[in-house]
């Protein structure tokens, strides 16, 4: 299973703790044990017995480990810190492409309605070109010729013919003014929808990086979880007169785990607390069976911010919020609200830890701020409406604990209020 890149720093606190534990006992502890492809190129317990039958093989031995420990304490954080800055890539691409998704829709309607304006005013135009040519059909000098005794009623004529054409000039020049900025908004509209194209890969190329480099660092940080516990209890082994070392750390071992599954057990049972809270809170319970249109609520609590842009409370600047915030207890359950796949489950830079699921049709939801080590689900898996996925944290641009629910179409986040009410869900 995936896991997002900041779930794993629970586990090196508990590494850190054990070991430090175990050596003040003058013992070993272990997160877990050393398969032998973990082992590949590590001293064993042999190499290192026999190291001490020498003194200069033992400090040689010795300084191996040392670097040894070096090397995978060294990887594991760079493969972290290249991690959280590809989920930060990430995230500046798709917040690019939203808010310039955002202005290119707001651009089209702009043209839209200046469209609209433009045939109102060469209707109007062609209405006034009509009346002038029927007037025109009743010859003003042929009036003056016929009937000379009617002079006054001539001279109005004439200044109403002067008046209409007069109109008329201005409701053409209107009409052409009209047409032509309706014409520079549809050019406009058109060019960002084209620049839409670019963008949109790039926040899709961004976040497979930011998927690759989460797995690289977690298969780095796994790397140390699998030895370093057992080259420390090798060091001890080669510094100290400790012994009985490699029986206290498989001792370890099994402690650790059995402190892992209660560790778990207890996290089971204040998620379940917490969904128990989330469901009758005020704001409305997640998950559950699907509705008729397959759509369900992605967690419970209230609505606490919703869509469109607004003064980030995190950043304190002026910025597209592409979601909605619901939010119920810490580590309460986030919910597939749609069955999908899901195409990204890591480090999404202020997004925090985030899972995104294609539910088919052009149609995609994501899920962010999730909890250290609250990722359910891996890149790949098949998840049905309802199916927990994930656990209400605070990771990323976040003041407290919320889940922030996005709905996209074709890429494009749209507003998840109506998305969802579209689909007889209220959030």
């Amino acid at each position: 299973m995936s896991k997002s890149l900041t779930s794993l720093r629970p586990r090196r606190r508990v590494i850190a703790a054990a070991v430090a534990v175990v050596l003040t006992a003058g013992a070993l502890a272990a997160v877990c044990p050393v398969t032998a492809a973990s082992a590949a190129g590590y001293p064993s317990w042999s190499d290192v017995e026999q190291a001490k039958a020498s003194k200069d093989a033992q400090q040689a031995k010795v300084t191996e480990i040392k670097a040894l420990l070096d090397d995978l304490a060294s990887k594991a954080s760079a493969a972290q810190a290249s991690a959280a800055a590809a989920g930060k890539a990430y995230q500046d691409a798709q917040t690019k492409y939203d808010a310039a998704t955002l202005e290119q829709q707001t651009l089209q309607d702009q043209a839209d309605e200046a469209e609209r304006t433009a045939k109102q005013s060469e209707a109007q135009a062609g209405q006034l070109a009509a009346q002038l040519g029927r007037a025109s059909a009743n010859d003003v000098t042929t009036d003056i010729l016929t009937h000379p005794s009617a002079s006054g009623d001539l001279l109005y004529e004439l200044g109403a013919m002067s008046k209409l054409s007069e109109q008329a000039d201005g409701i053409y020049s209107q009409a052409s003014q009209d047409r032509g900025v309706a014409q520079g908004l549809a050019d406009r509209a058109e060019q960002a929808k084209e620049a839409l194209g670019a963008l949109a890969e790039a926040a899709q190329t961004k976040m497979q990086a930011a998927q690759d480099a989460a797995d690289r660092a977690q298969t780095a940080v796994d790397a140390e979880a699998d030895n370093k516990a057992r080259l420390e209890a090798q060091l001890t082994l080669l510094t100290t007169n400790a012994k009985n070392v490699e029986a206290a750390y498989d001792k370890g071992v099994a402690a650790e785990k059995a402190r892992r599954a209660a560790a778990e057990a207890a996290a089971a049972r204040q998620a379940a607390a917490a969904a128990k809270a989330a469901a009758t809170s005020q704001g409305g319970s997640g998950g559950g069976t699907p509705n008729s249109s397959g759509w369900v609520r992605p967690a419970g609590g209230y609505q606490t911010s919703p869509y469109g842009y607004r003064v980030d409370p995190y950043t304190h600047y002026r910025a597209l919020h592409a979601g909605v915030d619901l939010a119920p207890a810490c580590y309460a359950p986030i919910y597939a609200a749609h069955s999908g796949t899901v195409t990204f489950a890591a480090n999404g830079g202020g997004y925090g830890n985030e899972v995104v699921l294609d539910n088919g049709g052009g149609i995609s939801t994501a899920y962010g701020h999730i909890v250290d080590g609250g990722i359910l689900v891996s890149v790949g898996q098949h998840v049905e409406a309802g199916q927990q996925i994930a656990k209400i944290g605070s990771t990323g641009w976040s003041t407290g604990c919320h889940l922030h629910f996005e709905t996209r179409v074709n890429g494009s986040a749209v507003d998840p209020v109506p998305f969802m009410a579209a689909r007889g869900i209220s959030v």
